[in-house]
């Protein structure tokens, strides 16, 4: 009971720290905001021969930001969407967002969120849906695919079975090794014990293991298997028939992470970045291996939607996948200023390659996620990087042109999600301005 009491107690005093330190920085938000009110002009909005009404879901991540702008800069109307929890968004204020609506959990509720979507369509007349979903709503946004195309709304989405494909990291290797593609030796496990009673002393790799299911905190977990005394720690580990883990094969080498959309199987959009574990800086680079990879995948699925994966590049220079998230990846911020990112994926085969980040497009990262990694600088090499990272790339939610996102999410939303936590006493592990939330332990 004593460290029950005592974590309640450390969580509390952190949560008003960090309040604390966001009330400080207020003023000068502000300032900045109300500076950039007066000297900029608004966003500015093309005129389109062929303007959609577009509705974008994931209203609390940059990415859903970042693509309002670009649709609205190419002259369309857009329409966000969040689950209840976050109708503190403040992406709503953004002067690229002409409505903001929100839907029950889709987890909860998935015909009320499924409903939800399809009201919304029907209110706005949407002629497309982009979902820029979280991990747990990718699948019940390929639920809702038919009912809304049922109505005339164009989904740049995967169908049901594709996505539960894609979201499955072991279902997924084995659909690229059938490709003729790399892929990391995979196994599949339902309890504990059957980790335990692998032979990995006559298999002779190294291994990670990761639940299948989307874990918000164990995801970052990068474990090496086997390791003396393993047992206990894969007896913690919450793996079940209803909760099934993969066991991929550990290759070291450079991590990288991609977006792409792809209309028919062709690739509309593309980029890539170097990655880390917790990614917050993206900066492009031309990987043509990766790129033909991702080509061959999509192009043989004939898939339409958008697609994440996650690569490592080995010393000898083999690349193998490590993930598939049929989802939009927060790389997107990169096309901050790229004119053709709407056309792309609203329209077939408009360009004969792939657009990607322009070549002096600055990389982005997020503000108050540098301010944090000041604390962990111990060098005057340390601090000059940091710098370099400050002055040469952009943020990726503040814009002179449509401040407003900027000061409600650090002002507002996360603020009010913190003192939520607050009032339950509930423990949190990380704040992500990037995401729009506060990473719990267990998720949501």
């Amino acid at each position: 009971m004593l460290l029950f009491v005592r974590g309640r107690i450390n969580s509390a005093v952190k949560t008003m720290g960090t309040l604390t330190l966001l009330l400080i920085a207020f003023p000068i938000n502000l300032i900045t905001v109300l500076f950039s009110f007066l000297t900029q002009e608004k966003l500015r909005q093309a005129v389109t021969d062929n303007p959609k009404r577009i509705l974008i879901t994931g209203g609390k991540m940059t990415k859903s930001l970042q693509l309002a702008r670009s649709f609205y800069q190419a002259g369309h109307t857009v329409f966000l969407v969040e689950t209840h929890r976050y109708w503190l968004s403040g992406h709503r204020f953004s002067q690229a967002v002409s409505g903001f609506y929100t839907v029950p959990a889709p987890e909860k509720d998935p015909e009320g969120y499924r409903q939800g979507l399809l009201d919304i369509v029907k209110k706005e007349q949407i002629n497309v849906f982009i979902p820029v979903c979280s991990p747990v709503s990718s699948y019940y946004d390929s639920t809702a695919k038919p009912l809304l195309t049922e109505v005339g709304c164009e989904v740049i989405h995967f169908d049901p079975d594709i996505t539960a494909m894609l979201d499955n990291k072991y279902e997924f290797c084995k659909q690229a090794q059938a490709l003729g593609l790399a892929a990391p030796k995979v196994f599949k496990f339902t309890s504990p014990q059957e980790v335990l009673d692998f032979d990995f002393e006559a298999d002779g790799s190294r291994y990670i293991i990761k639940s299948i299911n989307y874990d918000s905190v164990r995801r970052l977990d990068l474990t090496k298997l086997p390791f003396q005394g393993m047992e206990s720690y894969i007896k913690t580990l919450p793996i079940s028939k209803d909760n099934p883990w993969v066991m991929q094969e550990f290759i070291r080498g450079k991590e990288f992470c991609t977006h792409s959309t792809v209309r028919n199987g062709k690739i509309q959009v593309h980029c890539c970045s170097e990655s880390s574990p917790f990614q917050v800086n993206y900066q492009k680079v031309d990987h043509p291996e990766i790129f033909a990879w991702v080509k061959h995948f999509v192009g043989e699925l004939k898939l339409t939607g958008q697609i994440s994966f996650d690569f490592i590049e080995t010393p000898d220079g083999n690349i193998y996948p490590i993930e598939c998230n049929p989802r939009t990846h927060s790389a997107i911020t990169m096309f901050h200023d790229h004119p053709n990112l709407a056309s792309a994926y609203l329209e077939d085969n408009h360009y004969s390659e792939p657009i990607a980040p322009l070549p002096n497009s600055k990389p982005t990262y997020w503000l108050y996620h540098e301010l944090w990694r000041l604390t962990e600088i111990r060098s005057l090499e340390d601090l000059t990087k940091w710098w370099q990272k400050i002055t040469q790339g952009t943020d990726g939610i503040f814009r002179k042109d449509d401040p407003l996102p900027f000061l409600f999410v650090h002002h507002w939303q996360i603020p009010l999600l913190l003192l939520s936590n607050l009032k339950r006493f509930q423990d949190w592990i990380r704040i992500d301005f990037n995401i729009g939330k506060i990473v719990k332990l267990g998720g949501d």
